[in-house]
């Protein structure tokens, strides 16, 4: 993805001109333009690619049509491979225009960019080029550090989508998939071999049971309901007990103070960085054991999440221009928003200790 890159910084005691802001603007505003001329050209080439996959994908379904006319005659094997042909078209047209659309998004974000730059450039030509008197209001330095927190915060929630986008199409789409042709198989056999109709209807009550489950955990993950109607511990506890069901790295999950609802937004955060800090330590720790802590005090609100796992290097982690996910960075920044504080401790060898404190 394209996306906009953080104007160069003035050197200390260099003079912040309105001249000298122009040009780092200008600057920046070409670069982008690039960038967005390379997105036209590879929504050009996947709108193609989409076109293609979608005829490949009708051809293959026509194909299947024939074939399931005469299915008492069709010889297994060539039923079977018409259906995988069927499905990795749908596959590839699924990836393709889920690709197609994330352009698009890229095209429109990016090109929302080069209308501020531009603004901004037109409006610093017109200022005299002499530093303001100091005041309190916020400098460029700091709009920057904003508009750049609010740009990695945009990305990580397009991640996310991305994330679970692919997740419902290896998962649940799939399976669905897999349903509707297990159904057809049904509905041609029924009349002629009721015994085998029978068997493939326990099969697709069964794939159906799965398919549920499957949709009802990408549900939780997404946005827990109970979040809303009982409120953060109750949601945890919930949540602890599904990654222990789950992911096998054993967790304890440890509350004290008073368990009492606040305010809906920052119950959000705080889950958020539970479950973010959890699906690290299931992915990448490498650890064996978790344990999660939570005090809620008259307030404030503090949680630590602990592994004995391999642990990492904070300043580098820290220091990713992209993370994955929602990543450390972005979890600190959402804190942060909130008057909020995140502590990471860990190193090479000896697992990792994050803790959070945000006043309620």
């Amino acid at each position: 993805m394209a996306t906009p890159k953080k104007p160069v910084s003035i050197p200390a005691g260099a003079s912040a001109t309105p001249q000298h802001l122009g040009e780092e603007a200008r600057a920046e505003l070409d670069q982008t333009q690039k960038e967005i001329k390379e997105i036209d050209l590879l929504l050009q080439q996947t709108s193609a690619e989409v076109d293609r996959l979608a005829q490949r994908n009708a051809q293959a379904a026509s194909n299947l049509k024939q074939l399931e006319a005469s299915l008492d005659t069709v010889p297994r094997a060539d039923l079977q491979a018409a259906y995988t042909a069927a499905l990795d078209a749908q596959k590839r047209l699924f990836m393709m225009r889920g690709q197609l659309e994330k352009l698009q998004s890229d095209q429109h974000n990016v090109g929302r960019y080069v209308g501020y730059l531009r603004k901004v450039a037109d409006s610093l030509q017109q200022l005299p080029d002499r530093p303001g008197p100091a005041s309190t209001t916020a400098t460029p330095e700091s709009d920057t550090t904003s508009q750049t927190s609010i740009v990695r915060i945009i990305e990580a929630q397009e991640q996310e989508r991305q994330r679970l986008v692919r997740q419902l199409h290896d998962g649940p789409a799939q399976s669905l998939t897999n349903l509707i042709l297990q159904a057809e198989i049904c509905e041609r056999v029924f009349d002629t071999d009721s015994e085998r109709a029978r068997r493939e209807l326990g099969e697709l009550k069964t794939a159906v049971t799965s398919t549920f489950q499957k949709v009802r955990d990408y549900m939780f993950d997404l946005r827990p309901m109970m979040l809303d109607d009982l409120g953060l511990i109750p949601t945890i506890r919930r949540y602890v007990d599904h990654y222990n069901e789950k992911s096998g790295v054993p967790a304890v999950l440890t509350v004290t103070g008073s368990e009492r609802r606040f305010a809906p937004y920052k119950e959000v955060v705080v889950f958020r960085v539970i479950q973010e800090l959890l699906a690290n330590v299931r992915v990448h720790s490498h650890a064996t054991r978790a344990q999660i802590l939570l005090d809620v005090s008259d307030d404030l609100i503090q949680t630590t999440v602990e592994d004995n796992g391999s642990g990492f290097n904070v300043a580098e982690v820290l220091n990713v221009a992209q993370p994955k996910g929602i990543g450390l960075p972005t979890l600190r920044e959402r804190v942060a928003m909130l008057g909020g504080e995140i502590r990471i401790d860990s190193s090479i060898g000896r697992g990792t200790k994050v803790s959070l404190q945000m006043p309620i």
